[in-house]
């Protein structure tokens, strides 16, 4: 276990990253679901806001409802038309969402974006996007480690009440992409 890393060869075969990202790692997916945060319902409103073709928009809706991320039914007030919703598995992307929104203004634009979005309750901006410990630390790269689950599994299932978890193997991310003392 001495190359404790993802298994970047199993590319969709167990890996979330490349599932998800066949389902939404595509510009004008993001471009619909921020729309679709913003409150646009309906495809003549795509349409007009992010000024995407048609047929394009068409096959991304198609590709989000099928992948349950939006829904499709139609308008309370006129049957006729059809509206677009996220579902709650959409709605959990409105973080990745705000995390690449901010990682632009930080290294691509330079600039925050106007709108700022903002705490409903207190009315100031929302802080930044952090990956976070159990218990609350704000982790940076330097932070995190791989560990095999099945050690996890075999630590958790200790009931002994040791907190040790020293023994364990794992592979530190800043260690990767350094060069080896092999």
């Amino acid at each position: 276990m001495d190359k404790l890393t993802e298994n970047l060869a199993e590319l969709g075969t167990g890996c979330s990253l490349p599932i998800s990202l066949e389902v939404i790692g595509e510009r004008w997916c993001f471009m619909i679901l921020r729309a679709s945060f913003n409150g646009v319902r309906h495809f003549e409103g795509f349409l007009s806001e992010i000024g995407i073709a048609r047929n394009i928009l068409a096959n991304r809706l198609t590709r989000l409802v099928e992948a349950g991320i939006m829904s499709r039914r139609p308008c309370d007030h006129d049957k006729r038309k059809v509206e677009y919703r996220l579902t709650d598995k959409g709605a959990d992307l409105l973080s990745v969402i705000v995390a690449i929104r901010q990682w632009g203004e930080k290294w691509e634009t330079g600039v925050p974006s106007n709108p700022v979005l903002a705490d409903a309750r207190d009315r100031q901006p929302i802080s930044r996007i952090t990956i976070r410990a159990h218990d609350d630390r704000v982790l940076g790269l330097n932070d995190l480690c791989w560990i095999d689950e099945a050690e996890l599994k075999s630590h958790a299932s200790d009931h002994s009440g040791s907190a040790d978890r020293g023994d364990m193997v794992v592979r530190h991310l800043k260690e990767i992409g350094e060069p080896s003392a092999a």
